[in-house]
């Protein structure tokens, strides 16, 4: 084999729709190496030229969100957890490359990247299980004064825009993306500005895992550029503000409020970012469920109280 072959590149993508779009605008970013806490050599070297998504790129994985939604939140809990229990095998077969992938985007050692990954891919797994449970912590039969059941059960929202962690490219990304899907809602993701490409890569993951085109659609770019036309976009449901830094929230919450969106604001903590290691607990999966309420007849049949 001759020592002077040229390597071949890989071409980041976006992902809309179940394909793989450059962005309509045609311009790219490129992104480097973060460096390391120890300052090894060959950081901050080139790694990709990333899509910069425009206002169009937006408004296309908006559609393609909403046009998936009737199949999505019609499927069963059950094949909802399948699916992301099987993003979590095709996860563990690509771990390598998301190893590498990590370990560049956050500055880590190898072995702290593989300790990153391995949390993600646990972390679908955890998902997975709560997809036909969550509707039995936060529904249920209401105790109320007559001859009528009272049932209330959750359902989701419809569409939301989650802006992914900035520092956390992968472990951060799959935590607030998860969730989100797990209870039966489609996803419209901003990835993180300077570490866009785990991001860009989980979506080759989706698209091979079953995962139906349009529930996930992945963007990469400028957050605040892209962040804008989604938070006033008249047909997304909800926002997660969590890669919006203070002033970008205010300002994307204000907009949100036009179309009386969810929004689930930035949590404040010590160090300026979430430890996302820790228990994930069920907030994530309740912040995108409305709860239904059914009024039923018990068919009480007359004064003596008897009934069927």
């Amino acid at each position: 084999m001759s020592d002077n072959r040229l390597s071949v590149f890989k071409t980041y993508k976006l992902y809309v729709g179940g394909k793989f779009p450059r962005s309509e605008s045609g311009r790219v970013y490129e992104v480097t190496a973060k460096k390391s806490a120890t300052g090894e050599a060959g950081t901050g070297k080139w790694l990709a030229n990333a899509p910069r998504s425009s206002r169009k790129d937006a408004r296309d994985a908006v559609m393609a969100a909403r046009k998936a939604f009737g199949g999505w939140s019609g499927a069963t809990a059950y094949n909802r957890g399948q699916v992301l229990y099987r993003v979590a095998e095709m996860l563990e077969g690509r771990k390598e490359q998301f190893v590498r992938e990590v370990a560049d985007a956050e500055g880590l050692s190898k072995s702290k990247a593989a300790a990153v990954v391995d949390a993600a891919i646990d972390r679908w797994v955890w998902y997975a299980g709560w997809t036909d449970k969550i509707g039995q912590v936060v529904g249920g039969a209401n105790p109320v004064a007559g001859p009528f059941f009272n049932l209330s059960t959750p359902e989701p929202t419809g569409v939301v825009t989650v802006l992914a962690p900035q520092e956390s490219s992968f472990l951060g990304l799959v935590s607030v993306i998860a969730p989100v899907i797990a209870t039966g809602n489609t996803a419209v993701v901003v990835a993180s500005a300077d570490s866009p490409l785990p991001a860009l890569s989980l979506g080759e993951v989706l698209a091979t895992s079953d995962l139906p085109g349009g529930v996930v659609n992945i963007l990469s770019g400028d957050t605040a550029e892209i962040a804008a036309p989604l938070a006033s976009h008249q047909d997304v449901n909800a926002i997660d503000l969590t890669g919006a830094d203070a002033a970008l929230a205010k300002e994307l919450e204000i907009a949100a409020a036009d179309n009386l969106k969810r929004v689930v604001r930035p949590q404040p903590v010590d160090g300026g970012s979430a430890d996302w290691t820790a228990d994930p607990g069920t907030h994530r999966l309740t912040a995108f469920l409305e709860t239904k309420t059914v009024w039923h007849p018990t068919g009480a049949l007359g004064a003596s109280g008897s009934s069927y």
